[in-house]
């Protein structure tokens, strides 16, 4: 049987995108009766098989999907074939890069003849959900939900996930979502300071109020005393190498995922965020409406000028600060989420508290990065047998599922055997390949449900997730005001998402525009500022798009 699978799979994965259409003779649903009687469909004990033998030999599914130049092919992947020996479901994948499913996107969900059943890492906009649900294309799949006790069950559990796929013209979910909570996405970066500069400086006097034994994880600096850090940093030879011009006193990745210039808002009481747009106490608000947003700017921009902050911070990319970071030490404090990937020897580095701004403000950024992925499967309304497809799916929300999906399968990334609390515990790294390279390659990736419950009970975290987790409740987490929060996963009406249409990108453009060069061009006059508002007032329309996001925040908060 498995030979025949195996040949199925290769003669189809040589196939083209068409002969999984409608005209390549697509089979019609044999109906649940059907599936139970003849191919022994069974959908609420998640541990057995979905289909008999027969039902093995005789459905199949064919999945399209994009997926990492590092990963292997999804059907020569042991965790999906661990799937199929354990679910009987027989699933052919059609990998592409990213670049080419971002070409043919629009050409599959447009053309009927010529579909694969469903798109995983399908990147769907609510836009998106919204035109093609409307057009019948997409699968509306609460409406199959009895088929999916896995997810189901996440959706009673969890009305904040529910509220968050939920299609707001017709209430109906259209795709499934990756769910990883770590606590990490909204707090993106943390600040590392080299400790052995940063105690000659001490030493020399460079810096008042503090001694050398303060110098350790939990520092606090007040903005005063790190401009004098940086200073002495960029006056003096600190990696002894004869140059004293190639040390950077502060770097970061501008408009980076993490690792960005956002916490220096933070300096002056803003919560501020690449977007620029936060909830405070339930109202979506925009930092660059406030006069806060204008003094931090000026800071920061007079760091600049003096070379506190290199300039090399606004323009590189976040490969070159990772490989600039690695061998002669040239980094005297930097964002990121830690210092063990940036630099080579990161015990050098201590992890500090936010900094302490002039006025006394102490808080840093929140980032609006989803720990619940929407959007991320979607299955074509003419898929047959959906209701095996949707089980089958089903299983990776299955904890000890989700954490091979999300890392790699049993036997390569994780122990045979579980530790003495019954949890999934990584193995040992063998040969040259990093962890990254190891899971990259063995890991798909996609829909997941890894939430604190599996933390606790079924899966340890990854030593680098801990150590970042721990990190943020220390040093990052505690300095966010209670009534702040981050404004994510919001989804909108069609009328809505017309307003954004219209505004948003000149909006974000305008925004983008004016900050690099205020950055890095000495800071903004109160002229400029004044005219700015009255742009982001009229002519980009900023209260347009603001109400659209409180209307959006609403509907998810009730």
């Amino acid at each position: 049987m498995k030979k025949f699978i195996s040949v199925l799979a290769m003669a189809a994965l040589i196939l083209p995108l068409a002969a999984c259409g409608k005209e390549s003779g697509k089979k019609e649903s044999a109906g649940v009766d059907a599936l139970v009687s003849e191919y022994g469909f069974q959908w609420t004990d998640t541990l057995a098989p979905i289909l008999n033998e027969k039902g093995a030999q005789e459905i199949s599914f064919h999945i399209y999907s994009s997926k990492n130049a590092s990963a292997l092919d999804y059907n020569d992947m042991k965790i999906m074939q661990d799937l199929f020996e354990s679910t009987n479901v027989n699933v052919t994948w059609e990998n592409v890069s990213e670049s080419v499913y971002s070409q043919q996107k629009n050409l599959i969900l447009g053309n009927a003849d010529n579909r694969p059943d469903a798109i995983y890492h399908a990147g769907m906009g609510a836009g998106e959900i919204i035109k093609y649900a409307k057009r019948k294309v997409l699968l509306p799949i609460s409406d199959y939900l009895e088929y999916m006790p896995n997810f189901a069950k996440i959706l009673e559990e969890r009305p904040d996930i529910k509220n968050q796929l939920e299609n707001v013209e017709d209430g109906k979910i259209y795709s499934l979502p990756r769910i990883e909570e770590m606590g990490l996405l909204q707090n993106p970066n943390l600040l590392f300071l080299n400790q052995a500069w940063a105690k000659k400086a001490v030493e020399a006097g460079a810096v008042s109020g503090i001694s050398e034994s303060d110098i350790k994880d939990g520092l606090t600096l007040t903005s005063a005393q790190m401009e004098a850090v940086l200073q002495y940093f960029k006056e003096n030879d600190m990696n002894g190498n004869g140059d004293a011009n190639d040390e950077r006193p502060l770097s970061f990745v501008y408009n980076n995922w993490q690792g960005n210039q956002c916490d220096l808002y933070g300096m002056f009481g803003l919560n501020d965020n690449l977007e620029h747009r936060v909830t405070v106490n339930g109202k979506v608000t925009y930092t660059v409406a406030d006069d806060r947003f204008r003094d931090a700017t000026n800071f920061i921009a007079d760091w600049v000028t003096k070379g506190l902050i290199d300039k090399v911070s606004f323009e590189q990319s976040q490969d070159n600060f990772l490989a600039n970071g690695k061998g002669l030490e040239i980094y005297g404090a930097f964002y990121w989420w830690e210092s063990e990937t940036v630099v080579s020897n990161p015990e050098n580095y201590i992890v500090c508290n936010p900094l302490i701004g002039p006025n006394g403000d102490q808080t840093i950024c929140v980032s609006n990065n989803p720990e619940v992925g929407t959007g991320e499967v979607i299955i074509f309304n003419d898929c047959p047998n959906v209701e095996v497809l949707l089980a089958y799916f089903d299983r990776y929300y299955d904890p000890e599922i989700s954490a091979q999906i999300n890392y790699g399968p049993i036997g390569i990334v994780y122990e045979e055997e579980k530790d003495a609390n019954g949890m999934l515990v990584q193995k040992e790294l063998s040969g040259d390949m990093t962890a990254d390279e190891v899971r990259l390659q063995n890991a798909p990736l996609g829909i997941i449900y890894l939430s604190e419950y599996a933390w606790n009970n079924v899966v340890n975290m990854e030593a680098r997730a801990k150590l970042r987790v721990e990190r943020l409740s220390a040093h990052a987490t505690p300095f966010v005001p209670d009534g702040v929060k981050p404004c994510v996963n919001l989804q909108f009406s069609l009328e809505e998402l017309n307003t954004l249409s219209n505004y948003e990108t000149n909006l974000n453009d305008y925004i983008r525009t004016n900050l690099i060069k205020w950055l890095t061009k000495g800071g903004v006059s109160d002229s400029e500022w004044e005219a700015f508002q009255n742009d982001l007032n009229g002519k980009v329309n900023l209260p347009a798009v603001q109400q659209v996001y409180q209307a959006a925040y609403d509907r998810l908060s009730n």
